[in-house]
């Protein structure tokens, strides 16, 4: 047995899901001795239970179990937005690469073959739960903005979204039936388009207005979306009020505050680069701010605000 792992605190929760004795054991052990809590569950379905009473910060997932296999559940996990950022790690007797390729298109970040070397799970589980906290850590700062913001694969489901957003989704009683059939398929034939950056599309068959504008893409070539009210004022609108600006100068600064270049702003508002820093000139002094990212801090808390 490994010794214990003091880079590992205990306030890692880690569920298993095996429906072995003896690999439950030895794994059940290894990551006690690693100074972390463990949960068990011995099929996919009670995997998928336990994760939604008591998230765990990564999963351990046999791939052929009983009433549900690994890859099954994997799948069920990914699909719900509360469980779909939790890395899951796939053990198993399959070494084939097919069966690889199908844990990782399933949604796992690692597969390990058996039988399991602890030092070697411990090390790759470090690795994934490092990765988990900095995307949780990027994911809270989006969240505590207040933005409506959201990414969808090029199927047209939502891959995540902040609480803003599922909120906004809830006022617009936009059932999850709803969103995994028509607001998959209208956001699917818009993505099919290549809408550009700032585009927007009015979402059909809702009877409250919502409408999504393009922020562009992730590195995972996912689309970057903001979900925006109907009845809400617009950014553009925001900023010209609460900041009495004009409406070009709101507009600029509306791109200032979504990380866009001078030279980005003019392709967009089709303006030159040296246009756009006039308009930078004139909104530095009214905002009282000396510099692009203290004028960037001062729209998003206008925004949040709203």
């Amino acid at each position: 047995m490994m010794n214990t792992t003091s880079d590992l605190v205990r306030s890692e929760v880690v569920l298993v899901a095996d429906d072995s004795p003896d690999a439950l054991s030895l794994i059940h052990d290894t990551l006690e001795a690693a100074n972390m809590d463990v949960l068990v569950a011995l099929e996919g379905k009670q995997a998928l239970t336990i994760a939604k009473r008591i998230r765990p910060d990564i999963i351990l997932l046999d791939a052929i179990m009983p009433t549900m296999d690994g890859f099954e559940a994997c799948k069920a996990l990914k699909a719900d937005p509360n469980l779909s950022t939790i890395p899951v790690i796939f053990m198993t007797g399959l070494s084939d690469t097919d069966d690889i390729v199908r844990g990782l298109e399933a949604g796992g970040v690692d597969y390990l073959t058996k039988p399991i070397q602890p030092n070697e799970l411990i090390a790759r589980m470090r690795v994934h739960l490092n990765n988990a906290r900095q995307a949780n850590n990027a994911q809270s700062a989006l969240d505590s903005m207040g933005q409506y913001l959201m990414t969808a694969t090029e199927q047209g489901s939502i891959a995540w979204a902040t609480p803003q957003t599922y909120a906004l989704l809830a006022k617009a009683r936009a059932s999850q039936a709803w969103q995994t059939t028509e607001l998959a398929q209208q956001i699917r034939h818009w993505l099919s388009h290549v809408p550009e950056t700032g585009n927007t599309l009015k979402l059909d068959g809702l009877e409250y207005p919502l409408s999504i504008k393009m922020m562009g893409y992730t590195e995972q070539k996912e689309a970057l979306l903001k979900l925006e009210d109907g009845v809400k004022p617009t950014e553009v609108e925001l900023l010209k009020s609460e900041l009495n600006l004009t409406d070009r100068e709101s507009e600029v600064l509306r791109w200032i505050a979504n990380g866009k270049t001078n030279r980005e702003i003019a392709e967009i508002l089709e303006m030159s680069p040296r246009t756009v820093n006039k308009h930078l000139e004139q909104i530095f002094p009214k905002l009282g701010v000396e510099n692009r990212t203290a004028a960037a801090g001062v729209a998003l808390r206008v925004f949040a605000k709203s």
